[in-house]
């Protein structure tokens, strides 16, 4: 109850949150003509609609108007050069109703935060305050709203800097808390270093209670498949159609699902299989973000499989792969995982007799169920080589010990017995250990490979 209260402590307001409620906002995305930072993949018409997206997903707020604007060098202060910047500002001045400015890059400065503020006369976010604001709204479990709580420490230490600046100017210089021998730089420095370590414990027991539940699973044998892919690309839906889980209720916006959830799902040879759900990926994903929520990506580590799901409808398909490719590369995931990927073409519902030109790609529509044999077959073969199993059906005396062991050791599948000698043909799923004990203690039985 103490671990409980402590934790809701650090879930409290957050001094870092958007504004509430409703937000009118001009949408502004610096385009790269040339350089490093600009990505071959895309469109600058195309990376707007994605911020557009991300501020229509958040509830009451509007998109006023979008403005695109060249930019040589985003990394500068004030991000555009003099002309631009000064195109820009009046555009935003003449939008009478606006309250705030998406400006669509990573993240910028506290200093430049304030300089653009003070320049415009509103709130301006980027892509980490609007990513946080809109992961803060869809928690619902603690270790999601510890994560966030998580991510937004760096932004707490970058107002800290601005606060502190300006109290400097405030108080002509006098730094020091009266009596404490501590700067309120220092103070406020270590409050937030305990807050970090008491959400990195807090996240750290719910991560050792997982891998509990992870070592229970495994005792039962059940392969785990990891469901991944960018953000809205239909995973949830996917989900439900495999399972048939009723109260699964996919939603058509972005990071819908950020927690981790599992569900039971049956393969063609009845093998019993859970498919995760986990959080969507996004081009730009803040770094500090995709840390924060490293606790939760780790299960992917732990799966038989996984299933990579992707919106083949989407304009930027192809920057959306390189994106999930490069994310799920940088997880340390074991070599086997990585090359055993299944890819799925999701939504070809919406293409006109679509073939993919990947090889190996599945082409389904999780929506109407078209493809969705070919997958679980496809799932089933990949799951058998990855734990090892066999598929075999083995002749049993019913009298003898024979089918309690199967029942014990192995997953029995089919039974069709023969009441005029007293057998049975019995089709299991087995392990390799399983298979080889079975061998050795009834190296009389009858046994027909699958």
């Amino acid at each position: 109850d103490g671990d409980d209260e402590d934790v809701e402590e650090l879930l409290g307001p957050s001094p870092v949150a958007a504004w509430p409620g409703a937000q009118r906002v001009a949408v502004v995305h610096p385009d790269v003509k040339w350089g490093p930072k600009k990505s071959p993949l895309t469109t600058a018409e195309l990376q707007i609609a994605e911020a557009v997206a991300l501020v229509e997903t958040l509830q009451n707020w509007t998109v006023l108007d979008k403005i695109i604007i060249p930019t040589k060098n985003p990394d500068k202060k004030l991000i555009f050069g003099k002309g631009n910047f000064k195109v820009l500002t009046e555009k935003i001045k003449k939008l009478t109703h606006v309250t705030a400015v998406f400006l669509n890059v990573e993240r910028i400065s506290s200093l430049t935060k304030k300089e653009l503020e003070d320049a415009w006369g509103v709130k301006v976010f980027d892509r980490y305050t609007i990513v946080l604001h809109i992961f803060r709204c869809n928690a619902q479990t603690k270790e999601a709203k510890l994560q966030i709580a998580l991510a937004e420490i760096p932004l707490l230490r970058s107002n800290l800097k601005n606060e502190v600046s300006w109290l400097d100017q405030q108080r002509g210089g006098s730094r020091y808390i009266m009596g404490s021998g501590e700067t309120f730089m220092e103070t406020q420095n270590r409050i937030l270093k305990e807050k970090e370590l008491k959400i990195r414990n807090a996240l750290e027991k719910l991560r050792r209670k997982r891998s509990l539940l992870r070592r229970q699973r495994r005792k039962r044998e059940f392969p785990i498949i990891s469901v991944m892919g960018y953000t809205n690309c239909g995973k949830t839906t996917l989900i439900k159609a495999l399972t048939g889980e009723a109260g699964l209720q996919p939603r058509d916006q972005l990071f819908a699902t950020l927690d981790i959830t599992a569900h039971a799902g049956y393969l063609p040879s009845h093998m019993a299989v859970i498919y995760v759900d986990t959080i969507g990926f996004l081009t730009d994903l803040p770094h500090n973000l995709v840390e924060s929520f490293s606790a939760t990506l780790e299960e992917v580590a732990y799966s038989d499989l996984i299933v990579h799901v992707r919106d083949i409808t989407h304009p930027e398909t192809v920057l959306q792969k390189a994106t999930v490719l490069s994310v799920l590369k940088n997880l340390n995931l074991p070599c086997h995982l990585l090359d055993s990927i299944v890819e799925v073409h999701n939504k070809v519902d919406l293409i006109e007799r679509y073939k993919p030109t990947e090889e190996n790609a599945l082409a389904i529509s999780a929506l109407h169920g078209l493809g969705l044999q070919e997958l679980k077959e496809e799932i089933e073969k990949k799951i058998l080589t990855a734990t090892g199993k066999k598929i075999l059906t083995v002749n049993v005396t019913l009298e003898g010990p024979q089918l309690s062991w199967l029942y014990k050791e192995a997953t029995v599948q089919e039974i069709e017995v023969m009441p005029e000698d007293g057998t049975a043909k019995v089709k299991v799923i087995i392990s390799n250990s399983a298979f080889g004990k079975y061998k050795n203690r009834f190296p009389d039985s009858k046994i027909f490979m699958s």
